[in-house]
Parts: structure tokens; C-alpha cells; sequence
């Protein structure tokens, strides 16, 4: 990654997966392209049939041989035509396959990208990727890649077919192409970058809009409306600078491929004539020539527009493709944790190339322990709560679970051991059973009504019309934050981890329902490992030890009624949220 940007996939390894997709559905490749030479070649017959017309009726032949020829010419083009829409029916099946195959990696690559990573990139990078991007190469694979292969097939046998015809013609015609070949070399040594600068443009203008929709409040709050709005401006105006110049590029390229057209032809017509004169090509092949070439623009002109649009779609695919370069944490030879005790060793931690905002961190958690983190914003907890949880890697030191590294852990494998729950929330389109099964597919009703019983939801969710069946998000029925905040709990209580990490989870939630629900987790969670990080402190209150923070050091580690008693920082703390009364 350069600067937090996702990679784009090189050349090399855009073919590389090119031919992996096609090996991956090999047969049906394989049969588009016979049936594809098939159509061209029945395309053959019309031009050869018409010259040999001439020829014989130049000879004295009868109406009968003039009849039997355009018959041939007749059931040709009937032969060619179900050929050739056939051979687009199996192109189309064939696009669309690959295009699931494409869809399906793309989401597996996603979602098996470290929260880290997309944190830098940001969401808007990977959502134009996953939008616009994959949408663009399955326009390609459905109608530019059909089409471009069908024409390829074309143009070849048609080239072939004046060569067969008179050699010298042949050399004629593909002189006559040498402008579009010049042409052609100098638009596509500038189009995969210009095609690539215009898709960042469009990521950075979806991320902006992103973040700024995402931030509206705080936008609002701090009178950043102005700012946000130059933001968008200079996006948009880069955006814009980069279209125009693949426009230009395409204005330059276009004109001279079409008057390009004209010239194979009039040099056939016109040498072809000379020669006939001379009597070394009969008039009849030298018709059949001029007739191919003009029938050869049509396959050309397909063919270098749909060139133009690979370039877009080249570089959409490279982009999708860059996924599979994406940084990863996880070793697929990392041993298996032997217990559940978490160890965070020497640990420090910067934000990029920034100052250190953790400095020199020591804690042991021990299976089954609650353990709350307090200490003012600031002071590294959140920080502290992701590298627990394998979202960051440590800059120095480690952090451990069963003796493994927590970042060497795979998705599946850490989400077993370690679960971060933040303020942060979100309620995915589909039904409460949806939402829930997310986090365990083979979970019952009695399990999910367990669940959401735990976090003081079963209430609310038995009132809706249809239960477990009623449709959430757009369009379905709302829920405010603390519904969806509960939800997210929900989904933490079926996935059961060893250990789960709350970092102000509750936040959204009022003060009684928000105890209410920290003391059910702690319930439903009996015997596994709790590490609570939150302003409110009743939460330290409940816990086995209080961790305090300040200035990304731990400095104080302890029971609540021992901190308390010592009067040091927590204490402090303690006072001032609590007012005055004994512990």
C-alpha cells in the first residue's frame, strides 16, 4: 500500500487472473470460440459467392448458376447469423459466471481485509471498487468480451479470405491499416494510466461524500460546512481534469481509425483494377476482395472500440484485482493459543509516522477475569482495546492470546478467542434473524431468543408485527441506536468468545438500560474473560481489576476498593464522577 492506499494489481498479475478465470470455466471458453470461428467462416461464403457470380456470368453462364449461387449466399447467411447468436448466448452464460466468480472474490478478499488496513484506505476506496469497478468489468465480460471475441474471429478470417484470394491484395489491405496500428500503440501507452488516475479520482470523491455523510453531525457541530464543501470541489475538479484527459485521449484515437477505414479498400479497388487491366487478377476476385475488406471495418471497428473500453475495464480490473495484495496479518502457519490468558508485553504503538500514543504497555488478563480500563479521552484505551483485539499490530512488543500473537490469527480462528464491540453500530438490511445469524448460521430460535434476552432486547423485538421475521433497515421497520446497539450485543452473546472486549459499548444507551445490559452480558458470559472500557465508571465498580491509563502508560492496576483507598489517579476519578460517597 503507498500512502494507506489499497494496491492496484501490475499487468503480470491482471493477465495472470485473466487466464485463471478462463481456466477456471475452460470448457465453455473453448466452445465460444468454436462456435465463433464457425460463424465467421459461414460469413465466408457471401463475398467468395458473389465474386465467383461475376465471373461466371463474365464467361456467358445462365440465370440458373446466378440462382444457385445466391441460394448458396442465402442459406450462408442464415447458417451465419444462428451461429453467431448462439456463440453470443454462450459468451453472455460464460461472462456471467466469471463475473460471479469475480463478485465472490472480491467479497471473500474484503471482508478478509484487517480493520486497519480499511481504516487507512478508507471505506470510499473499497466501496468504488466493489461498486463501480466490479460494475465495469461485468459490462465487459457480458458484452465487450462476447463481442470482442466474436469480431477477433471475424476480422482474422476475413483477412485470411483476401490473402487466399490474391496475396498481393492482402499485403495491400494490411498496409492500408498501418495508420490505426501507429495510432493504436500510442493510445495504449497512455491509457492504463490515464484510466487508473481517473478510477482513484472517482474513489477519492466516493470517500469524501462518504465521510462527510458519515460525519454530518460533527460537520455541523464545528461549522465544517465550508470546508467540507471545498473538500468535494477539489475532488470533483480532479475528477473531472482526469475524465477530460481519457476523453482526449479517445478524441485523438477515434478520427484517425475512422478515416483509416477508407484506405485497405481504395487500395484494393485501385491496385486490384491496375492488375485486372493487366490481366492478373479476374474482376470477380478483385470485387470478392474490395467486398471483404469493407465487410472487415465492421468486425475493426468493433474491435478497437471494444479495446477503448477494456482500458477502463483493465484498469476496474486492476483495481479489484490490487485486493489480493492487500496486506495481511495473519500467518497460515500460526499454532493454534494454548488457553485464553492475554499478555500485551512491552507494547507500543503510533498512528502511522505519528508520535507514540502507547508507551511501553504491560498488563496480564487472566482467563475469566473482568477487567476495566478508565482514564481520561486520550489517554490510549480505544487504542489499547485494538491491539487486544487484533485489529492493529503493535509498533514494539507484543500481544498474546494463548501464547500466539494475536495479529497471526486468521478471521475465523480469532473470532473464536477475541470479540471488540464499540460505540459503533450497524443494522444490515434483512430480518432480526438475519442480523443475529451473522454471528452464528446455525443458531436456533431458542438460542437467538436467549440472546437477545440477555441484552434486555426480547422485549422490544417480540412488540414488532412479525418477530424475528420483521424486515430491518431501508424500508423495513427503523430502529433507533439503542435497539441497534443492543443488536450488536446480541450477535456478540451467540458468537461466544473466550474473551470479549467493550469498548464504551454502551455508550448509545441510556444509564439504567446500559447497566442493565453490562450486567447481563456479565451474566450470559460467566467464566470467560471481559474487558470493559468505558467513562462510566460502575463498570470498574463490577469488574475483578481496574487498568488506569493516562498519556498511553498504565498506571495504576488493581481492585477497585485498593485504588480507591490508595487515592491516586482512579481515585480521583472516582470522586469526581461519583461526588463524594464511600465505594
Amino acid at each position: 500500500m503507498t500512502g494507506g492506499r489499497l494496491p492496484v494489481a501490475e499487468p503480470a498479475d491482471v493477465r495472470r487472473a485473466s487466464v485463471r478465470l478462463v481456466r477456471a470455466d475452460g470448457r465453455a471458453f473453448l466452445g465460444v470460440l468454436s462456435l465463433n470461428a464457425a460463424a465467421a467462416a459461414a460469413a465466408l461464403a457471401g463475398p467468395w459467392l458473389l465474386g465467383r457470380i461475376i465471373d461466371q456470368v463474365q464467361a456467358g453462364a445462365g440465370v440458373g448458376a446466378v440462382d444457385r449461387a445466391a441460394l448458396g449466399i442465402l442459406l450462408c447467411a442464415a447458417v451465419q447469423l444462428l451461429l453467431a447468436r448462439w456463440a453470443r448466448y454462450a459468451g453472455h452464460r460464460f461472462g456471467e459466471r466469471t463475473l460471479a466468480r469475480i463478485r465472490e472474490e472480491f467479497v471473500d478478499r474484503a471482508l478478509a481485509l484487517p480493520a486497519s488496513v480499511v481504516e487507512r484506505a478508507g471505506t470510499g476506496d473499497l466501496t468504488a471498487r466493489g461498486t463501480a469497478d466490479v460494475a465495469t468489468v461485468g459490462t465487459t465480460l457480458r458484452d465487450a468480451g462476447p463481442e470482442l471475441l466474436i469480431n477477433i474471429v471475424q476480422a482474422l478470417f476475413l483477412l485470411g479470405a483476401v490473402f487466399l484470394i490474391d496475396p498481393l491484395l492482402g499485403l495491400i489491405g494490411v498496409f492500408g491499416l498501418t495508420p490505426i496500428w501507429f495510432v493504436l500503440r500510442w493510445y495504449l501507452r497512455r491509457a492504463r494510466a490515464a484510466y487508473l488516475a481517473e478510477g482513484a479520482a472517482a474513489s477519492e470523491v466516493a470517500e469524501i461524500l462518504a465521510a462527510t455523510a458519515a460525519g454530518a453531525r460533527t460537520v455541523e457541530a464545528f461549522g465544517l460546512r465550508e470546508l467540507r464543501v471545498a473538500a468535494s470541489r477539489d475532488a470533483l475538479e480532479e475528477s473531472r481534469r482526469r475524465r477530460f484527459h481519457t476523453l482526449y485521449l479517445r478524441s485523438v484515437f477515434f478520427p484517425v481509425v475512422e478515416v483509416s477505414y477508407l484506405l485497405p479498400v481504395a487500395g484494393v479497388l485501385l491496385i486490384g483494377g491496375i492488375l485486372h487491366a493487366h490481366g492478373t487478377v479476374s474482376l470477380g476476385a478483385v470485387v470478392a476482395a474490395g467486398l471483404y475488406l469493407r465487410q472487415f471495418e465492421g468486425p475493426l471497428d468493433e474491435i478497437l472500440v471494444r479495446i477503448e473500453q477494456l482500458q477502463s475495464s483493465g484498469a476496474s480490473f486492476a483495481r479489484v484485482e490490487g485486493l489480493a495484495q492487500a496486506p495481511r496479518n495473519t500467518r497460515e502457519d500460526a499454532r493454534a493459543p494454548v488457553g485464553d490468558r492475554i499478555d500485551v508485553t512491552g507494547v507500543r504503538y503510533s498512528y502511522g509516522r505519528g508520535r507514540d500514543v502507547l508507551h511501553g504497555v504491560d498488563l496480564t488478563v487472566r482467563p475469566g477475569e473482568r477487567l476495566a480500563v478508565v482514564g481520561p479521552s486520550g489517554a490510549g484505551k480505544t487504542t489499547l482495546s485494538r491491539l487486544v483485539a487484533g485489529v492493529d499490530a503493535p509498533t514494539e512488543g507484543t500481544v498474546t492470546v494463548g501464547g500466539v500473537p494475536v495479529v497471526e490469527l486468521g478471521p475465523e480462528q480469532l473470532r473464536r478467542q477475541v470479540v471488540l464491540v464499540t460505540q459503533e453500530h450497524h443494522v444490515f438490511l434483512g430480518s432480526v434473524r438475519d442480523n443475529l445469524l451473522i454471528a452464528e448460521p446455525s443458531a436456533g430460535d431458542e438460542e437467538v431468543w436467549s440472546a437477545l434476552a440477555a441484552v434486555g432486547a426480547d422485549g422490544w423485538v417480540r412488540e414488532l408485527p412479525q418477530g424475528l421475521d420483521t424486515a430491518l433497515g431501508e424500508g423495513g421497520h427503523p430502529t433507533d441506536g439503542s435497539q441497534a446497539q443492543q443488536l450488536a450485543l446480541a450477535r456478540v452473546v451467540l458468537a461466544d468468545p473466550h474473551t470479549l472486549i467493550l469498548d464504551e459499548a454502551t455508550a448509545l444507551l441510556d444509564p439504567a438500560t446500559a447497566r442493565h445490559t453490562e450486567r447481563a452480558l456479565a451474566a450470559v458470559l460467566e467464566g470467560r474473560t471481559v474487558i470493559a472500557i468505558a467513562h462510566r465508571l460502575h463498570t470498574a465498580h463490577d469488574a475483578d481489576r481496574v487498568a488506569v491509563m493516562a498519556d498511553g502508560l498504565l498506571t495504576e492496576l488493581g481492585p477497585h476498593e485498593e485504588l480507591v483507598a490508595a487515592g491516586g489517579a482512579y481515585a480521583a476519578l472516582w470522586r469526581s464522577w461519583h461526588g463524594d460517597r464511600s465505594p
